[in-house]
């Protein structure tokens, strides 16, 4: 296994005059040719702005990264405020007046880890609309992300992640509303160079703490699980998405408690970010 890297590809929302407003136009960039810009590139996703970091082996990086990137897209959109927020509605009037292609969801399927199959496709009729905070892993090289065998390593190491992650973000992420369409236990993508973990909202981006909690734990998970200590094996599988699909905080700060290695502190350092 190779040196262990870590980035990220949040979204977020615009707003003009208190009022959600679409990005579609208002930066350079696409899914397909995201525009770069110093540590990461940044592009329209839909109705949102999203940016990414190039990956980084340590939370100072991590941090200065991601405030380096968003600060260079906050200069590309004078007249809006940015809304770091999981979830949103849109004025049913500007929804309609914008194009299909920035209504349009889930054009690359994810997967999810327990059952190994596709999730379904969200509804893109509805004025609402999600904001994730996505983490990439890099662990290896070249690898084949249709394999079965990294498949499976990526959907172990997303298990590992939604106990390590997905449970303590539900300690400061109080939002109910964006499951409904992204972000279930164990949602991923596998990449060549590792895994995309998809469960998270953009409610981390809010301060460098929670920055650093997330860069932290998602190495912890990593070493963790090379180590032998899989916490699956004390959280059964069940409990853990039930928690995560209904963002039930009491029920994962217990089984954070149950399962986690220092899980009590790292249940309390959550509830406080």
């Amino acid at each position: 296994m190779m040196k262990i890297t870590i980035g990220c590809d949040p979204e977020l929302f615009v707003t003009q005059d208190g009022k959600f407003r679409s990005a579609h136009g208002l930066i350079p960039g696409t899914k397909e040719s995201p525009f770069r810009v110093e540590n990461g590139a940044v592009q329209v996703d839909g109705m949102a702005l999203e940016y990414n970091i190039d990956p980084v082996d340590n939370a100072d990086d991590f941090v200065k990264y991601n405030n380096s990137v968003m600060e260079q897209m906050r200069d590309m959109v004078p007249g809006y405020e940015f809304a770091i927020v999981p979830s949103c509605k849109f004025n049913g009037n500007h929804f309609r007046n914008q194009p299909e292609e920035a209504k349009e969801l889930g054009c690359t399927p994810d997967f999810n880890a327990y059952t190994g199959k596709e999730n379904p496709r969200p509804d893109n009729k509805t004025t609402m609309r999600t904001a994730s905070g996505h983490i990439h892993i890099g662990f290896c090289e070249d690898a084949d992300p249709n394999s079965e065998d990294h498949m499976i390593r990526c959907a172990t190491l997303v298990k590992q992640l939604d106990c390590y992650l997905g449970l303590p973000s539900l300690l400061f992420d109080k939002d109910t509303k964006r499951r409904k369409m992204y972000g279930a236990a164990g949602a991923f993508r596998p990449k060549p160079y590792g895994v995309e973990y998809r469960v998270l909202s953009n409610a981390w981006l809010l301060t460098e703490n929670r920055m650093r909690f997330v860069f932290n734990q998602t190495v912890d998970a990593v070493k963790d699980l090379i180590a032998g200590k899989r916490a699956t094996n004390s959280i059964p599988e069940n409990k853990l998405t039930q928690a995560i699909n209904q963002s039930d905080g009491p029920t994962a700060r217990v089984w954070m408690r149950t399962g986690l290695p220092n899980g009590k502190y790292i249940a309390e350092i959550a509830s406080q970010l």
